[in-house]
């Protein structure tokens, strides 16, 4: 490389800037990379001298997280972009050669969202068939998807079609900025340890783009490229009536539903599900209902957040006389939904837990009308992740079926499911509290447009029976026991600080001990997956696998709340979890909260310590009573 690092526009020698890492990633890059807008955007980085930015971009790379890569797009080995779509589908590809020898006739499912405008050049569509491309230049039949999908559709068509693995370019509820590689295994699932680790390693080894994979057009000339739109379509729809269980009814009710599409791909998917289970399609929202990639009409593309980014839904129910709004994040992966209360027009939004209390009976209902033999109940298995509400294990003890539980994310949920299904269980119901939900296995996966249009029928069957979703969740809660839970989360730009707070809860007070108490509450077990410890164990051995890249310590409390802290996998967050779980019948629901509340906000101060390690604060409120005065901004 001499004292140069390129020849920037083809003419410009460009000398080297001291540093021979940075040196080679440059020289790397404007070799590899041909799209001209993200080669331009490091060529003008190097002429501006802005060296600490191209180290950032270039110097390191992405790693797999969950199922996959998200990160920003732009240029840079760190990012989104074509180069690094191909050099991923490169080392996809190594890894699956070496795992099917029959790969040449399985092939590769691919689908996209609708992130990213073509102008950027890290588009969702383009990215897809740049994956597709690789494969394709490979000899290995490519399953790509003509038109934007939800993410549920890739896993569902991998076990159709019998693919190898699946791609879906996505990156979900994140910012508009953000991109993702996401990868299924042949089960359907999310890929896990160790095909994560073993893909990246050979992305490494796979850098150099291969002659054919910058030929975006290969998808619309190769014979090895099948469209499954249509067909996938279908059969999703067809197998959807599985789970539909009063369709005669739901031709009749009077209910109206509301549905945001949240600027992405699940409108037309929600109506034909609804046009499956014999309902009118729901009203859309007109300004969110169509792909806009800008996600122009909310400050942040997740339902989750709750009512302040459900307002245009919430105010169309309204007018329309709707009492339901269903809404789809981006993908149409996840689901969140509000209920009218009252005339004076107050909404409750519901939490994912309290949707999962709602989703877990009406599934467990349905078998039991449909499987009387108590006998046949001992099959079923319904799974929740471990900071999610144990509402589910409540069932399954006064029930008799099996409850399983996860780390948090679907790929574990997923991946549990087939060796379930071997012991001859029938999975009927999967949820993590972050407003994912899996009815029935159709899809080893959350589905939003499953899971929207099953809320629909349920709530259809409930006013026939004079119940609101509300009153059938606190019938709920009187049989099974109340359960009151919070989710909230700080946010923190600054890995060193993360590592530094999950330290010093295992260093207290300069001792190699946890807390034994948070401000007066007593703790009296601690669970840590992050190193493997459980305090509640004979051998103080974890029973849920050990995750050393991410950070979760959970604290059991003598009140008998359970509180987790957690790193997300996907954004600068650290994530809180409590719930209050209480014993069948009435229960004083507001000094529940208030108890949770205090606990919370205690456990958020002493153990987090928001103001020294300058945390971001969470200000919008997600569950039903976040209002609550006694409750502080950031413990909802």
């Amino acid at each position: 490389m001499g004292d140069h690092v390129g020849d920037l526009n083809g003419n410009l020698p460009c000398h080297s800037t001291g540093d021979p890492q940075l040196d080679k990633a440059i020289y790397q890059w404007i070799t590899w990379d041909k799209n001209p807008r993200t080669r331009a955007q490091v060529e003008a980085l190097l002429q501006e001298g802005r060296l600490e930015e191209l180290r950032r971009r270039l110097c390191s790379r992405m790693s797999f997280g969950t199922a996959g890569l998200r990160a920003a797009m732009g240029a840079g080995f760190a990012l989104i972009n074509d180069l690094t779509i191909i050099q991923s589908t490169q080392g996809l590809y190594k890894y699956l050669a070496k795992h099917f020898p029959d790969l040449e006739s399985r092939g590769l499912v691919v689908g996209y969202d609708t992130r990213g405008q073509e102008a950027s050049s890290c588009s969702s569509e383009r990215l897809g068939k740049l994956t597709a491309a690789v494969m394709l230049g490979k000899d290995v039949p490519v399953y790509l998807f003509s038109s934007y999908v939800p993410t549920p559709f890739v896993p569902y068509a991998v076990k159709r079609l019998g693919a190898a693995a699946g791609v879906m370019i996505t990156a979900s509820h994140n910012p508009k900025e953000d991109n993702g590689y996401k990868v299924y295994w042949e089960n359907g699932a999310q890929i896990s340890s160790p095909h994560d680790k073993e893909i990246l390693r050979c992305i490494e080894e796979s850098t150099e783009p291969w002659a054919e994979s910058w030929n975006r057009n290969l998808p619309d000339s190769s014979p090895l490229s099948r469209d499954p739109l249509q067909d996938i379509c279908r059969c999703y729809m067809e197998e959807l009536k599985s789970v539909c269980f009063h369709r005669e009814l739901n031709t009749k009710t009077p209910l109206k539903f509301v549905h945001s599409a949240f600027h992405g791909v699940g409108h037309e998917y929600v109506q034909e599900a609804f046009r499956a289970f014999g309902f009118p399609p729901p009203i859309p929202v007109p300004e969110q209902k169509d792909p806009d990639p800008d996600f122009s009409t909310v400050s942040c593309p997740n339902p989750e957040e709750g009512e302040s980014v459900l307002e245009l839904s919430l105010r169309l129910a309204e007018k329309e006389g709707a009492r339901i709004v269903l809404a789809t994040d981006p993908d149409a992966d996840r689901l969140a939904v509000a209920e009218q209360c009252d005339p004076n027009c107050k909404w409750r939004v519901f939490t994912g837990n309290e949707l999962a209390a709602l989703l877990g009976w009406w599934m467990l209902f349905h078998w039991r009308e449909t499987h009387p033999d108590p006998a046949d109940t001992r099959r079923v298995c319904m799974m929740a992740t471990t900071v999610s509400s144990k509402i589910l294990q409540a069932f399954a003890q006064m029930e008799g079926f099996q409850y399983e539980e996860t780390l948090p994310g679907f790929k574990w949920t997923g991946n549990k499911i087939p060796e379930l299904e071997k012991k001859g269980k029938v999975v009927l119901f999967a949820f993590e509290e972050s407003i994912g939900f899996m009815c029935g296995s159709m899809v080893r996966d959350k589905d939003g447009v499953s899971a929207a249009v099953v809320v629909a029928e349920m709530a259809a069957y409930l006013h026939s029976k004079n119940l609101t979703l509300s009153q059938q969740l606190a019938n709920i809660f009187e049989i099974y026991g109340t359960h009151i839970s919070k989710t909230s989360y700080v946010i923190c730009h600054d890995p060193p600080t993360v590592k530094r707070i999950f330290t010093r809860l295992r260093n207290w007070e300069g001792e190699a001990e946890y807390p034994k108490s948070c401000r007066g509450y007593r703790i009296s077990h601690i669970r840590d997956v992050t190193t493997g410890y459980d305090s509640s164990q004979p051998n103080q051995k974890c029973l849920l696998p050990v995750t050393k890249n991410s950070q979760m310590v959970t604290f059991t409390f003598q009140s008998g709340i359970v509180a987790t802290l957690r790193t997300s996998g996907t954004e600068p967050k650290i994530k809180f979890y409590t719930e209050f779980c209480a014993p069948p019948g009435k229960r004083d629901v507001s000094s529940m909260q208030e108890e949770l509340c205090k606990l919370t906000d205690a456990l958020v101060e002493e153990f987090l310590e928001p103001d020294k390690n300058n945390l971001i604060r969470r200000s919008l409120p997600t569950d039903s009573f976040a209002a609550d005065s006694k409750c502080a901004s950031f413990c909802v």
